[in-house]
């Protein structure tokens, strides 16, 4: 069982650690082999130390952290839901942080202030979404998932009312926000941490979240305390978006294609893939990030995009394979 459950694991952090290093030597201004060995022994010359040091190893992780974050992200949510097709944005929570994010940007607000305020966004998303649907009778994944949509809309319309609202000069940085950007990502370790923290505590329940994905009543019945469980993968899943969706803006199909692609070629077991979400979600934003930084450049396009045109067509191959 050991062996079953390393061995793809070891596999996707060798492609993670390759992904890694590709996207440090990749970019506007190419790095050989031998200046980015350089570099990691400490040698090598200073525009080189600067360019990985500075601006590229920071962005690479974040964008592993982030693309780690919403898979595993998506994972619970497909659990709790008991729906493959639920991402970590069903609930409404990249609407509640882009809310934030925008109202920081119009008030002349810049860098950890814009990140703050959209962390309150998403946290302020969550509550709200999770009273609405409890209501007077409890809550039930039907219930949750028909208000998270129903309050995405909701911040859908506010979003765009702000857009036609502002000043010219800041649609841009708004719509790059709203498009997910990895530009000013420059405090990888906090997500990084937090990826780390999830993955650790989420393994021991591997076991309760196989049986809670056939159903409550089975999990009931098989001594599985349903309800804290439901509502510890709520809060761990609400947090992990929020701190993604603060760090990079709004990410699209991450979430959803990652779980799905994984469960066809793995299986369902949550032990094995939990860990593989972060290890294959982390690789695929890596390397969309470094197509959005090296396709036009100098010019930059926001990784959003590329995730959105990998992650159509993926997903629909997927789709009519598992049909």
């Amino acid at each position: 069982m050991v062996m079953r459950l390393w061995q793809p694991l070891g596999l996707l952090a060798l492609i993670a650690v390759a992904a890694m290093l590709f996207s440090l030597a990749v970019g506007s201004a190419q790095l050989s082999v031998a200046q980015l060995w350089a570099v990691v022994q400490g040698q090598g010359d200073a525009l080189a130390r600067t360019m990985v040091i500075e601006l590229r190893l920071p962005r690479a992780l974040s964008a592993f952290a982030v693309g780690g974050l919403l898979a595993v992200a998506g994972a619970l949510m497909q659990v709790l839901l008991r729906n493959p097709l639920a991402d970590p944005y069903v609930l409404g929570l990249s609407g509640g942080a882009s809310i934030g994010a925008l109202a920081a940007m119009l008030a002349g607000m810049g860098g950890v202030l814009i990140s703050g305020s959209a962390f309150l966004g998403a946290l302020f998303s969550t509550f709200l979404v999770f009273g609405l649907a409890h209501g007077s009778g409890g809550w039930t994944p039907s219930r949750l998932l028909l208000t998270g949509v129903v309050v995405a809309a909701g911040w859908g319309a506010v979003i765009t009312l702000m857009l036609a609202l502002s000043p010219a000069e800041r649609l841009p940085g708004m719509l790059y926000w709203l498009m997910g950007d990895l530009s000013y990502a420059r405090t990888p370790w906090p997500p990084l941490l937090l990826l780390i923290a999830t993955c650790v505590l989420l393994i021991p329940l591997g076991r309760s979240l196989n049986v809670l994905a056939r159903g409550p009543l089975q999990a009931a019945a098989l001594g599985v305390d349903v309800r804290p469980l439901e509502w510890g993968i709520y809060i761990a899943a609400s947090l992990l978006t929020a701190a993604a969706v603060t760090t990079a803006g709004s990410i699209g199909f991450v979430g959803l294609v990652v779980p799905h692609m994984l469960r066809l070629l793995l299986g369902n077991d949550q032990r094995l893939i939990l860990p593989a979400c972060a290890l294959a979600g982390g690789t695929l934003l890596v390397l969309a990030d470094t197509l959005a930084r090296t396709m036009i450049a100098p010019e930059q396009l926001p990784v959003g995009v590329i995730t959105a045109l990998l992650g159509v067509p993926t997903f629909l191959f997927l789709l009519y394979r598992s049909r």
